[in-house]
């Protein structure tokens, strides 16, 4: 998550020179984590993160500078059943409380393209902490139309295995590989 926000500080580099990085706010109500996962072969499911806030700090002359930091309450998952939401949140999975989070910190950036780049970060989920590599692409930086202000989305996708963060409940029948998709905007803070 946090690695689709570095994406995006890479590519409003790329749109002029600052001397300094510049903090960008996440925008929590044009953001979205989805995941899916294939269930016993008969279908994939989906479900989605939102309500999280994030920053990045970007320098947009050496783009290897720039950091990105996402934060996101566990139990803003939406599941669009209850029941499965239930079960997400009790002990066989993340025993969620209200307050826990799940976590992204940037460690490095390998720009791929004008646009395009790969996002190195530790992911915090379950209390547990594992490296993860995000595929970013930049969407569109410029002003804001309405707010007035620089702006930028992005989308960035990752391949997760739930068992190293300890959510191994029914794999491999439920399959162990999540696809995550991401999407966000974030705009230069005042």
């Amino acid at each position: 998550m946090k690695t689709i926000l570095t994406a995006a500080a890479l590519a409003l580099i790329a749109g002029g020179a600052v001397a300094a990085p510049e903090k960008y706010v996440l925008d929590p109500s044009h953001s979205q984590v989805v995941f899916s996962y294939e269930h016993l072969g008969f279908s994939t499911t989906y479900n989605m993160f939102g309500g999280f806030e994030g920053e990045i700090m970007f320098d947009q002359e050496d783009p290897a500078n720039s950091s990105v930091e996402v934060a996101m309450p566990v139990m803003s998952m939406f599941t669009g059943w209850q029941e499965r939401f239930e079960h997400f949140m009790s002990d066989d999975f993340f025993g969620a409380a209200e307050g826990d989070m799940i976590t992204f910190a940037s460690t490095g950036i390998e720009v791929t393209g004008d646009t395009t780049a790969l996002i190195t970060g530790d992911l915090t989920m379950n209390g547990v902490t594992q490296p993860v590599v995000l595929d970013a692409t930049l969407n569109k930086s410029g002003d804001h139309p309405m707010a007035g202000k620089p702006w930028a989305g992005f989308d960035a996708t990752a391949t997760l295995k739930r068992s190293d963060f300890g959510l191994d409940k029914f794999a491999p029948a439920v399959s162990d590989d999540v696809q995550v998709m991401i999407s966000i905007e974030a705009g230069k803070a005042e």
